[in-house]
């Protein structure tokens, strides 16, 4: 497997510009001769789904929800950050550029971030062209509050609902394609397997989630844009049905799988509060413009948190991190959490909780201001908790969120498969090590709208390849492969639910793989896991049959696929040596317990190349190279 990024030459900020010209075009009337399949429709796949359809390609579209209005990009909150400037507070196309490699901790591509700097500006016109309502000033203007890792306001939002709101924008385009005929739609279909033909991506097979119907489907080219793998961890603050078999399907045909330990632990969650809670909630990182973080300085204090004087209240971010307070990046909040926690002053039940205090902003602004920016997140707290946080601090602890591990791809978004292409948090792209907040949201978009209509357009105008149908030898084959797959689940019949495998799996997940990592625990993991997957596939028990609408027979295909990504998280992370954004390992750390980066060993992205069920994986490196924002220890002080 040979990793190319195929960046072109140039400097950075000229880089898309000179690349869009110099790619090969599909003129307008050939473009209706070609048929693309984009598998998942959230704004990521609603966006590519609307774009190129509005091109004149044929495109068919496939979900497992019963409508894309339900994808979990509905779920994100604060915002979405553009470099528009509009505060005239210092923020530019390049700072953006600068706070985004910085905030991954340097484990990203320069020209892959400045891209998506470059093209934040048109993601806002685009959006406010289709209805999206931003929030506003009172003069008429778009307003921007703060994010964490950045000392200017750029991010965009809807109250808490930017996420649906910016759905809606995209699912209104995508419906459009629809009536028009230009998208078919297919929901309550997952996908199963991916199929190759002569080495190259030609379409896919489904499962109709309510027949049981096995499908397949052909195209030219295809687009995987699925969401990330958090609910790895079991307890995470994604939709319970969220999962990776998509991009697993296409790691195990041959697409290289990119830096899979990386992933986020966002620092503002609502603690976990019992054995049978099955996911957890967001409390969106905006609340950390006017709340304050603190845990009391005396261990094991129990008080309630109005009779803990403010002398004897530990702000530990605003003490560690004075230059950006409790708007330090989600990597960095979300240790010093954990820190405080295990040494005695955790909150809550269990002392697994720190407090987030509106107090001050009350009083500063009044209970009507802080309502009116935030009151929607404060409502979803209170019915979860049965606390007002305007008269409490929230508690809040860190949670798994966001995964910047994913399928590699060039920088024409195409994975190690050619005519496979990858977009949004399904890829690894972007973030680095660590995504600054209000930054997914901004991929997604970019890579849909802005980037793969003509990246997908270069590749099929340099592409011979002959018309493939769904009676090719390889789709009957890739069908057998998945009826064989779910035959084996229905015929274990053991004693385990498909539940409980996955909540095992997440708790050796987090322990030993989650915000802090270590070669012991990580070399017991390599043990615990691959016995964990020989024990599902003796002793899970799936009832029913797949002739009819099956959840549990879902799930068990997706944990089934969950564990044994979690034993290449792993392996990937028990390789990476050293400690870079959402990566801790524990032994590589400064003095003051801050990150320690090896440059010299681990500057480049790791990609491993499935080599056969039962085979070690082989371990590929793509180097990474900074000219524009040199390498340097990353710090928030």
């Amino acid at each position: 497997m040979e990793l190319r990024s195929n960046i072109p030459e140039g400097p950075v900020e000229k880089v898309w510009d000179k690349h869009r010209f110099e790619m090969k075009l599909v003129n307008p009337a050939n473009k209706r001769k070609y048929s693309v399949i984009v598998v998942g429709t959230g704004l990521a796949g609603a966006s590519a789904c609307a774009t190129l359809a509005e091109l004149g390609y044929n495109v068919t579209a496939f979900c497992y929800q019963d409508s894309p209005r339900r994808a979990h990009s509905i779920a994100a909150q604060g915002g979405i950050n553009a470099a528009k400037n509009y505060q005239n507070d210092g923020d530019s196309v390049y700072r953006l550029f600068y706070d985004t490699v910085k905030g991954g901790d340097f484990r990203a591509r320069e020209a892959n971030v400045y891209r998506l700097a470059q093209v934040s500006v048109n993601i806002i016109d685009q959006c406010v062209a289709q209805g999206v309502p931003f929030a506003r000033e009172y003069g008429g203007t778009l307003a921007n509050r703060s994010f964490g890792g950045a000392q200017v306001s750029r991010t965009f939002y809807a109250r808490g609902q930017t996420g649906q709101q910016l759905l809606i924008g995209a699912y209104q385009a995508l419906e459009r394609q629809i009536g028009l005929g230009t998208v078919k739609m297919q929901t309550r279909h997952e996908m199963l397997e991916l199929v190759l033909v002569d080495g190259k991506a030609r379409g896919i097979v489904t499962r109709d989630m309510v027949s049981g119907k096995i499908e397949s489907w052909a195209a030219d080219a295809v687009i995987l844009a699925t969401g990330g793998y958090g609910n790895v961890f079991y307890l995470a603050t994604y939709a319970k049905g969220c999962n990776t078999s998509a991009i697993w399907r296409a790691y195990k045909k041959g697409a290289a799988f990119g830096n899979p330990c990386y992933t986020q632990i966002h620092p503002t969650c609502i603690p976990v509060h019992g054995d049978y809670q099955s996911k957890l909630t967001l409390m969106s990182e905006s609340l950390r413009n006017d709340g304050r973080v603190w845990v009391p300085k005396k261990q094991g204090d129990t008080r309630a948190p109005h009779q803990i004087p403010e002398a004897e209240r530990d702000y530990y971010l605003e003490r560690k991190y004075p230059s950006f307070g409790n708007l330090a990046p989600r990597d960095i909040s979300s240790r010093a959490a954990k820190q405080a926690c295990d040494a005695g002053q955790g909150v809550g039940p269990g002392g697994l909780g720190v407090y987030l205090d509106f107090a001050d902003a009350i009083k500063r602004l009044g209970e009507n201001a802080v309502r009116e920016k935030y009151g929607n997140l404060f409502d979803m707290y209170e019915r979860i908790t049965d606390e007002n946080p305007y008269k409490v601090p929230m508690r809040i602890f860190p949670a798994s969120h966001y995964t910047m591990g994913g399928l590699w791809v060039d920088y024409n978004l195409m994975s190690t498969i050619p005519g496979l292409h990858v977009l949004g948090e399904a890829n690894f792209s972007d973030h680095g090590a660590n995504r600054l907040g209000a930054s997914a949201l901004m991929q997604g978009l970019a890579d849909g709208y802005f980037v793969i209509p003509y990246t997908i357009g270069h590749y099929l105008a340099s592409t011979q390849q002959e018309k493939v149908a769904t009676d090719h030898p390889e789709f009957k084959k890739a069908e057998a492969a998945v009826s064989e797959r779910i035959g084996r689940l229905l015929g274990i019949k053991g004693k385990r639910t498909v539940d409980s495998f996955h909540k095992e799996l997440g708790h050796i997940m987090w322990e030993h793989c989650g915000m802090a990592r270590n070669k012991k625990g990580l070399e017991a993991a390599l043990q615990k896991v691959p016995a964990l997957r020989e024990a599902f596939w003796k002793d899970v028990t799936v009832l029913g049959e797949n002739e009819s609408l099956n959840q549990a027979l879902e799930r068990a295909g997706r944990v089934a696929d969950f564990i044994e990504l979690g034993e290449l998280m792993c392996r990937d992370a028990l390789s990476r040596e050293e400690s870079c954004g959402g990566h801790f390992r524990e032994e590589y750390q400064t003095a003051d317990g801050e990150a320690l980066r090896d440059d010299a060993k681990f500057c480049h992205v790791a990609a491993w190349e499935h080599l056969g069920d039962g085979q070690t994986p082989k371990r590929h490196v793509e180097a990474l190279k900074f000219e524009s924002v040199h390498l340097t220890q990353r710090s928030y002080k």
